[in-house]
């Protein structure tokens, strides 16, 4: 934590470089305008969470502006996500609501580290669709290498504001539940307060704009404070900065050097190794399968390797919890066993009593000593 997040006096903020270039490189990625100028602007609020009583935020005239990302469905189809704007601001401390029974403690050690928020168009219309989404936008940000993608530890987090209509009716008054941080409590979160809302409009009733909280122990949402809207912020550009101009000859350098993302390496993957969609979108869904599998098809058929990779390896993996990088199998050894089956040496049969052989997971045995049980001889 700096002097500058505690807000002691006499601390001023500096606008760092290397988050601004983040932010341009994400905002390239997300196939969105760049803005050449963009301005801080304090937005004043007051929460336990915020030492200063401001937050250094960006409202009318944001880094990164409009773009899209597309979400793939397992029947072929497709959907654009409209991105409304990316904006750089400080991220406030966290509040710790389970340390004790009947106080909230606040961590401000993340408080005033620079934060990317991207914000969509009310383009989503299921709890399915969330949920890709997220995953689109994490696994953009992982393979741009801008986020490490971590949401348990909260490198990436997910506002979602929810409202119902009948078909065809004006959007309804929104509910904002903040800081969901896993894919299955966001769909969750989205089933129960829809729910929630449809109940009270049938009874009569009308829906309050708050601010939500889900509490993941019982799946139900919570008011925390009432929902404000932009006026109420009263924004003002921030004194202590002044308005970021950046030049486009170095945006341009920044997206000439910009790695091969999702959609690019999926549609390589279906030319190249003639896979079908859906499986090229599992492969490519995170960079280090899709460099695991690439590292298989070098020494074997391309179409055989995705069905190993997919079936058989990633099944063992999500059946023991592991992740592709703690993959107990090398990408040699499983394109062995593929050139074995595609040289007719072994059936298929034999390849998979032959998978299992090799597939040896680690055992973390309890070290003796401190907490483990020794028998006492007679």
């Amino acid at each position: 934590m700096s002097l500058v997040d505690a807000a002691m006096p006499g601390m001023l903020p500096v606008i760092n470089k290397y988050c601004v270039e983040q932010a341009v490189k994400t905002g390239v990625g997300l196939n969105a305008k760049i803005n050449n100028y963009s301005v801080f602007d304090r937005k004043n609020y007051f929460y336990a969470d915020l030492p200063q009583g401001y937050q250094i935020s960006q409202y009318k005239y944001p880094i990164v502006g409009e773009g899209k990302v597309t979400i793939d469905f397992k029947d072929g189809t497709s959907k654009d996500i409209r991105i409304v704007r990316l904006h750089l601001e400080q991220d406030a401390g966290k509040s710790l609501h389970d340390q004790n029974p009947s106080k909230t403690y606040v961590d401000l050690n993340r408080s005033g580290v620079a934060l990317m928020e991207i914000v969509s168009e009310p383009d989503i219309r299921t709890p399915d669709e969330a949920g890709m989404y997220i995953s689109k936008i994490r696994s953009i940000l992982m393979y741009l290498d801008t986020c490490d993608g971590n949401m348990q530890e909260g490198s990436l987090r997910a506002d979602v504001n929810i409202s119902v209509r009948k078909p065809g009716d004006e959007y309804g008054t929104r509910c904002e539940i903040k800081n969901l941080n896993s894919i299955k409590f966001i769909k969750q979160a989205i089933n129960y307060e829809a729910k929630r809302q449809v109940e009270i409009l049938e009874a009569g009733g009308s829906i309050e704009q708050n601010t939500m909280l889900f509490n993941t122990s019982t799946g139900k949402t919570r008011p925390m404070r009432n929902k404000e809207e932009a006026h109420d912020y009263r924004y003002f550009p921030d004194p202590d900065l002044l308005p970021l101009e950046i030049e486009q000859t170095w945006v341009d350098d920044i997206a000439s050097n910009l790695p091969e993302l999702p959609d690019e390496k999926k549609n390589r993957f279906i030319n190249s190794y003639k896979l079908t969609e859906y499986d090229a979108g599992v492969l490519t869904a995170d960079i280090e399968s899709a460099d695991f599998f690439e590292e298989v098809a070098k020494s074997c058929e391309g179409k055989l390797a995705a069905n190993w990779v997919i079936n058989e390896l990633f099944g063992r993996l999500k059946k023991d919890d592991l992740s592709i990088n703690a993959s107990p199998m090398s990408p040699g050894q499983l394109a062995s066993i593929i050139s074995l089956i595609q040289s007719e040496e072994i059936s298929g049969k034999i390849a998979k009593d032959l998978f299992t052989k090799k597939y040896k997971p680690k055992i973390v045995k309890p070290k003796k000593g401190k907490g483990s049980f020794k028998r006492k001889k007679n």
